[in-house]
């Protein structure tokens, strides 16, 4: 089998039926559509368009990619904690993959939070931030690695 070649373009130098194909994949992805149907239809191309083409077309995200970082937080069992870190990581554009809370002991919650964050951003930043939050204990970068596109 021949080696496949991948073309960076420009939007404007796509055709426009493939850019109604990457519409209709987030409308399905994103769940605003139910089928593939009506999210072709939604994004004005035939079906038959769509599968023709739905898995020749992806969007390019190395600009807003830079690396993955997990960090483990322990927090007071308190409501709204959560939530309070959750604001630092978003107003940092901080792109949460996973959360996982465990079981609080002893009125204490250890959260492990995997995440995306820019290239630019330095991890230390939105940790302190964090650690100022009230009821924040523990704020500890575990892994930090660059991320694939």
């Amino acid at each position: 089998m021949a080696e496949e070649v991948y073309y960076v373009l420009k939007e404007k130098a796509v055709p426009e039926v493939l850019l109604k194909v990457e519409k209709a994949k987030v409308l399905l992805e994103s769940g605003k559509c139910l089928s593939a149907s009506e999210a072709a239809e939604k994004a004005g191309i035939s079906r038959s368009s769509f599968y023709k083409y739905k898995d020749e077309i992806f969007r390019y995200h190395e600009n807003q990619k830079g690396r993955s970082v997990t960090v483990i937080i322990k927090t007071l069992d308190e409501p709204g904690i959560l939530s309070r870190i959750l604001a630092v990581l978003a107003e940092s554009g901080a792109n949460i993959l996973t959360i996982h809370q465990a079981f609080p002991v002893n009125g204490v919650a250890a959260i492990t939070l995997s995440m995306d964050i820019q290239k630019n951003k330095e991890v230390n930043a939105f940790t302190e931030r964090i650690e100022e939050i009230a009821g924040v204990s523990y704020v500890k970068v575990l892994a930090e690695e660059p991320v694939s596109v």
